[in-house]
């Protein structure tokens, strides 16, 4: 008997380990060595490990199972403590046994012929063998769980250099036998690294070139030549995983130099209605790099296998003005192009362009023809990389024509966190100029790529293969109108959320939530063909065609914000007599700072604009009332919503001064009354009902027609999210008052919970803001949770910053602060910036707030915030 060092494997309880005998694949009895814990009620999750790892990858998965389910983590044979078989690197133990092996094995435990469900979980090639185990057994399955793996590979391509050095015959036994090379790596490329009592574990087994003769064999069964013994037993997995029908989970961690993209979207194709759990940051070790994979494992276990179908709550219903009772996007733009052709559609004020109605409604039709001719089938996603404006417009608009999905992840996510968004989404196709193309090939996109506009040869050659667009569309110029494919359920956009507080998220919408959106717009602000809209947020210009209004894209850095100017919206309002303004509340300041830029034609211009509004961060009424001199005739409104459901709610600016004047700013920013066929909830910081009771704060729960349909490949973040059947947590936490009124007062995550119970922040840093010389306030939670200390970070102005010489706030300062809330305030530290979404520039991190503030008030060196 092995003698197993319990003493250095951290997260293994001894009383799971189990030694069983069973024949392998040649019928000879091998002693095998497994994890096991908890009695079959309900279930067994049967657990199988790559290479070159053991049974020790799965310590969380039986630490926290589920009552009433057996856990079996198997050692593969040559693997952990499992018997060596015979085999050689030169005729290694192929896959074809190893699934042989697994078969006897589970029949000696007596799972193929069990009374409940077998939940099957792979790993690297483990995930191959339980996957090709499950299409062996599809009676016994319950449910299957693949975590970055894969059952196809173009071998054509050559393997991921992670395996090719190994792989190559000069080198396999080197990395892989004599030396802990190979072993060691596995945790080495780990994301993040574990420390290293964690990374001896996962070697124990391995310590000499003995232990790790299978090792080298796992590698060297590989089937990278067309004629390698297991190239059609892996054939055979990967088509019995396709006539699967039981509930599946797809693990991804993105950080993995093995398994890519490529592979997670091959698994979907034969898996259409798996989940998929995404873990940012994650590695190849994916239930390690993530610790909290596990338990998300167990609860899908719950919710897909265990739990008695439910009938789901019957959908909102979508209201009769969204836009329109037709179901096509595009109903309002085909409209104006027969009532008014030569009405303004799109204007960029940058480069002088414009396009009219009758002009875009027919150069959509067109591009539409040239995107069916490229090879874009309807449901294909598509990767936008073109900057706002009239070809954005047109390439969207073509899009949904053809039926295509699109997916828009804009530069205010920055490249990096693009380039994570847009490879996650996996789109078949990538249109964009040179300069987004040439980018997408930097950010490893993946799809054929389309050309949208002029590029010289050079650049063609750095863009690589692809096709043009225009070129397409006048190709195609003569041919009939295309079959309209799309449907109101049909899936049309994955949106990408600012990411001010963790990784941007995919949010997948319908045609039907995408037109109720549009139509919620168009009615609460009256906006009809009278009227052009400035959208100095950019992805608003999108929405001009679907009402049928013309849209003005202004002169201004879509990543800064901050940078439009008086001048800059002055132009963009005259370019087209706009009679609405749409712009973040960091835009509106850069407004402001340079309004004495304006001269008397400008201001005249300005003085046209009826509508202004605002949104992507509370909109301090302050701002509002200030902006009343540039724009004198403009009713300011502040919509109230997010990706998942913009609008949700809306407020005026004389709606707002009426509601502070009936309470006080300690109630954070009221954001006004939901829109029509809108419904808010507030789920209680104590209590479990929803409630619509003035005054008790919690967490805002919306209910709609045009709210997401999921968010893209989190499956845990969409179970969280609408946990509440038929309800969407919004994230933000707020009340309502006895008007009905909606206010918002913080990010539940932002939420400090004190001793004398939970303190939300927006109220605090407004009131912290009326002092005069503070430019911006910001709230921190330092210590463990329940038993928070508040404390207030400040950004001064210019005329007071020389007053504060440190990070702590002078006495008077404090004595200010503390002075102006009700809250007891632990300390006031001082910065010099807060930091800041880049999509709005108004979106504070106030998590990042509160580490800098730990790390000052524990005497650290905190540095710059």
């Amino acid at each position: 008997m092995v003698d197993l060092p319990y003493e250095t494997l951290p997260g293994i309880d001894p009383a799971w380990s189990r030694w069983v005998t069973a024949p392998d694949a040649d019928g000879i009895n091998r002693r095998w060595h497994l994890l096991e814990t908890g009695h079959a009620e309900r279930g067994t999750m049967l657990l199988v490990h790559g290479n070159p790892t053991w049974s020790y990858l799965w310590r969380r998965f039986l630490s926290e199972a589920r009552p009433g389910w057996r856990v079996i983590a198997v050692d593969q044979l040559g693997m952990g403590w499992s018997d060596h078989p015979h085999g050689s690197l030169e005729q290694p133990r192929g896959l074809a046994a190893r699934l042989d092996d697994l078969d006897h094995l589970t029949h000696e435990l007596g799972l193929l012929d069990s009374d409940t469900p077998v939940v099957a979980v792979g790993h690297d090639w483990g995930g191959i063998i339980a996957a090709g185990w499950a299409g062996r057994h599809a009676a016994q399955l319950g449910g299957l769980v693949l975590a970055n793996t894969a059952v196809a590979h173009d071998f054509s391509d050559g393997l991921p250099p992670a395996l090719r050095l190994a792989r190559h015959p000069a080198l396999l036994k080197a990395t892989t036998v004599d030396t802990a090379l190979f072993v060691r790596a596995a945790t080495a490329v780990s994301s993040p690294r574990p420390e290293p009592r964690i990374r001896d574990a996962f070697a124990a087994p391995y310590r000499t070139s003995a232990e790790r003769t299978f090792v080298g064999q796992f590698v060297a069964d590989i089937p990278l030549e067309d004629d390698h013994p297991s190239r059609s037993a892996l054939d055979d997995v990967a088509a019995g995983l396709s006539t699967l029908d039981v509930p599946a989970l797809l693990l991804r961690g993105p950080r993995d130099p093995v398994f890519g993209e490529e592979h997670l979207r091959d698994l979907r194709r034969r898996l259409p209605h798996a989940d998929v759990q995404r873990y940012e940051g994650a590695g190849h070790l994916v239930v390690e790099d993530a610790p909290a994979a596990a338990a998300d494992v167990w609860d899908w276990v719950a919710d897909r296998v265990e739990a008695i179908a439910a009938p789901a709550p019957a959908p909102p219903a979508v209201p009769d003005f969204a836009v329109g009772r037709s179901e096509l996007p595009w109903a309002r733009l085909v409209e104006r192009a027969a009532e008014t052709p030569d009405a303004l559609a799109v204007a960029e004020v940058g480069t002088g362009r414009r396009i009219t109605f009758a002009a875009l409604e027919s150069q959509v039709e067109a591009r539409a023809r040239g995107l069916r001719a490229a090879g874009v089938a309807p449901g294909d996603r598509v990767a936008l990389l073109v900057p706002p404006g009239i070809d954005l417009t047109l390439v969207v608009y073509a899009c949904w024509r053809a039926g295509a999905v699109i997916v828009v992840a804009d530069k205010g996510l920055g490249l990096s966190g693009m380039g994570r968004a847009l490879r996650g989404a996996g789109p078949a196709h990538v249109i964009g100029q040179t300069s987004g193309l040439v980018a997408a090939r930097g950010m490893r996109v993946p799809g054929q790529r389309i050309l949208v506009g002029r590029a010289s040869a050079a650049a063609r050659r750095l863009i690589g293969d692809h096709q043009d667009l225009d070129q397409l569309a006048d190709n195609s110029a003569d041919e009939p109108p295309m079959d309209v494919t799309i449907t109101g359920d049909a899936e049309c956009a994955v949106l990408f959320t600012s990411g001010a507080t963790g990784p941007s998220k995919g949010v997948v919408y319908r045609v039907d939530a995408l037109r109720t959106m549009i139509g919620h717009i168009g009615a609460a602000y009256r906006l009809g063909p009278e009227d052009t809209l400035v959208a100095a947020f950019a992805p608003f210009a999108l929405y001009g065609p679907a009402l049928g209004i013309g849209s003005v894209v202004p002169d201004v850095d879509v990543t800064r914000p901050a940078s439009l100017t008086a001048v800059a919206l002055a132009d963009a309002v005259g370019a087209a007599d706009a009679t609405a303004v749409f712009a973040s509340p960091a835009a509106l300041r850069g407004v402001l700072a340079t309004a004495e830029d304006l001269t008397v034609d400008h201001r005249q211009q300005l003085s046209r604009v009826r509508l202004l509004l605002s949104a992507g961060a509370p909109v301090p009424a302050s701002l509002l009332r200030e902006l009343g001199d540039v724009l004198p005739h403009a009713t300011a409104h502040t919509p109230y919503g997010m990706t998942e459901a913009l609008p949700v709610a809306d407020i005026s600016l004389s709606e707002i001064t009426e509601a502070e004047e009936w309470t006080d700013t300690q109630a954070g920013v009221c954001v006004g009354r939901p829109l029509a066929e809108v419904q808010v909830r507030i789920d209680p910081f104590e209590g479990d009902e929803l409630t619509e009771r003035p005054g008790v704060s919690g967490e805002i729960l919306v209910r709609g027609a045009h709210v997401k349909d999921r968010y893209d490949q989190l499956w845990r973040a969409q179970r969280d999210s609408a946990d509440v059947p038929g309800w969407h947590r919004t994230g933000d936490v707020g009340h309502l008052d006895d008007h009905g009124r909606l206010w918002v007062e913080g990010r539940a995550v932002h939420v400090v919970h004190t001793d004398h119970g939970p303190v939300t922040p927006v109220a605090i840093e407004r009131a912290v803001e009326e002092i005069v010389g503070v430019r911006t306030a910001c709230v921190a939670g330092v210590g463990p949770q329940g038993a928070q200390q508040v404390v207030v970070v400040v950004v001064l102005d210019d005329d007071h910053r020389r007053f504060a010489s440190g990070v702590v706030a002078p006495t008077e300062l404090t004595d200010r602060v503390r002075e102006r809330v009700t809250t007891p305030v632990a300390a006031v530290l001082v910065s010099g910036a807060v930091p800041v979404d880049i999509r709005h520039e108004s979106k504070i991190d106030r998590s990042a707030v509160s580490r800098w503030a730990t790390r000052v008030l524990a005497g650290e060196r905190a540095g710059r915030l």
